[in-house]
């Protein structure tokens, strides 16, 4: 017992945030925002953190987003954003997926556990990829809007509680700000 504690507390940590995945959840699921900062202390527990923690963000020209990023960043999170590109036909695309893969790849090497706060099932090759590299793979997100596929792949699955939600629910229908 006591090893697995060691094991636990030395473990090399790494956390990939896909924000919007997370965003649209927290909005659809509970009218609510995430607690960024009760969601860290969640994930990281009692292991170290041995590189920045990654929120990836889809920009939209018409919002304001700093606010929501300088927050981040004061929480410690490494901030990664790019544009929402609008296609002629008026869909608007706009995801992370590929940079998540990319970063959470590069740094795997040096990883003992990457944790994916995602629900998206796109990242269940990743995940599997990971595993077979030899890291233990976390997924964080709400159950209720997980693929199954994703929680089956992950060595462990912790969903999103209530707890780690803003308790003020000031959301508006029509906001639009990630955070």
């Amino acid at each position: 017992m006591a090893s697995d504690t060691i094991t636990r507390f030395r473990q090399r940590l790494g956390i990939f945030v896909d924000v919007q995945n997370m965003f649209y959840s927290a909005k659809s699921l509970h009218q609510s925002k995430i607690d960024y900062s009760k969601l860290l202390l969640e994930i990281v527990d009692n292991r170290y953190l041995i590189w920045v923690s990654v929120a990836y963000a889809v920009h939209k020209p018409d919002v304001d987003q700093s606010s929501f990023t300088d927050a981040l960043e004061r929480l410690g999170y490494e901030i990664k954003t790019k544009e929402l590109r609008l296609r002629p036909d008026g869909t608007a695309k706009g995801d992370w997926d590929m940079g998540i893969a990319i970063d959470s790849i590069a740094i795997a090497p040096k990883l003992d556990t990457i944790v994916l706060v995602s629900g998206d099932g796109d990242f269940v090759p990743l995940v599997e990829m990971l595993k077979a590299q030899g890291c233990r793979v976390e997924v964080v997100s709400f159950r209720k809007s997980t693929a199954i596929e994703l929680v089956e792949a992950s060595t462990k699955y912790i969903a999103i509680e209530e707890s780690m939600l803003f308790k003020e629910k000031k959301f508006l229908k029509n906001d639009s700000n990630q955070g």
